[in-house]
């Protein structure tokens, strides 16, 4: 009877998101029209590395961002940071900070952190155009809860709460957001779940709008008598909501030696939905070489693409054990190729307890 509910469970889900899918499927009319697209980053470098392909069996911290049902295989504790240099050359970083615990028997709680940083602009103004006010630095923060349970073997599902925090120094808009993914495994134990599969819906939350004093201006009335302030008036923006669809399969060539074929689609509500493709080695589970490839309309026109990510991407990631006891350190990096600018690096490091 439970293997009945739980199929039952991953079908009804899965029709909810395709049906979401649907909805939000990418549409040319509506690009540009959402805002808080720094949701749309991964901040992680061992997804990166081959382009979000592994949304259908990404585990532990990192799975927080692209199905977030994969934390749930948290054995005990892990902790993670990453550090993105985003279009090097802009001055964009984005950092991640996150923690993973297992809860009870059967739940896996986690936290992340995530603060995109756009450096020091100079402050200028309409009487004094010369920057000699100082500088300001605009900020993107998210913070995430998440909680994911193993309901079976071959199960297992999460949800995520997100607050959105957009700001410079007199400005902002804040938001809420919701993403729930679910994962399924094949096989009955370790040495046959070599297919695995995943959907998840992602950014589903209110309509943010932007508000503050820096929106506001004192003038005097016509006479000259006294001073109004007068606001500007902002238009709410979505979120960018989207469905990722995952699959993977995991093939052993030899002892210590494995071959890992990932594939993706998303669809986004507010840009091209994009096709990905990414391959992993792993040797003995301490050294990982990855490389990917993410596909979108109009990739390969110059004229009329609408992303500065021009589709490749490669990453490799190291773990030490420490001891016996399962406990290990590992570093990360990613890099995703882009035209302009001279791409994004990813440096990341996580500590498994």
């Amino acid at each position: 009877m439970k293997k009945v509910y739980y199929l039952r469970l991953i079908l009804g889900f899965a029709f909810l998101l395709m049906c979401s899918g649907q909805i939000l499927a990418g549409n040319p009319d509506r690009a540009g029209q959402s805002g808080a697209s720094e949701l749309l980053l991964n901040p992680w470098a061992r997804s990166s590395g081959w382009g979000g392909a592994n949304s259908g069996a990404v585990r532990g911290l990192e799975a927080e961002f692209l199905n977030v049902a994969g934390t749930a295989f948290t054995t005990n504790t892990e902790i993670g940071f990453c550090h993105t240099i985003f279009l090097k050359g802009t001055g964009i970083t984005v950092n991640a900070l996150g923690l993973s615990k297992k809860v009870g028997e059967a739940g896996v709680l986690s936290g992340t952190i995530c603060a995109m940083s756009f450096g020091d602009i100079p402050v200028t103004t309409v009487d004094q155009p010369e920057p000699s006010l100082g500088n300001f630095s605009p900020q993107f923060l998210n913070l995430a809860i998440s909680y994911a349970k193993i309901f079976s073997h071959s199960i297992y599902g999460g949800a995520t709460l997100r607050i959105i925090d957009e700001n410079i120094s007199n400005v902002g808009a804040q938001g809420i957001a919701l993403d729930a993914g679910i994962q399924y495994v094949t096989g009955s134990n370790a040495d046959k779940d070599n297919f695995r599969f995943g959907i998840a819906l992602k950014n589903v939350g209110t309509t943010m709008k932007f508000g503050g004093d820096g929106l506001s201006t004192r003038l005097l009335n016509s006479t000259g008598t006294y001073q109004l302030t007068v606001e500007q008036r902002t238009n709410g923006f979505e979120m960018p909501s989207l469905v990722n669809i995952g699959a993977m399969y995991i093939a052993s060539l030899a002892i210590d030696h494995r071959l890992s074929f990932a594939a993706n689609f998303t669809s986004n509500s507010f840009s091209n939905d994009q096709y990905s493709a990414g391959l992993e080695y792993g040797f003995k589970e301490t050294l990982m070489l990855r490389g990917g490839f993410i596909y979108e309309k109009d990739l390969f026109d110059e004229n009329n693409r609408s992303t500065w990510f021009t589709g490749p991407s490669a990453g490799f990631s190291l773990d030490f054990p420490l001891g016996k006891t399962g406990k290990k350190i590992g570093v990360d990096y990613a890099f995703r190729a882009t035209k302009p600018f001279d791409g994004t690096h990813l440096l990341g490091a996580k500590i498994v307890l």
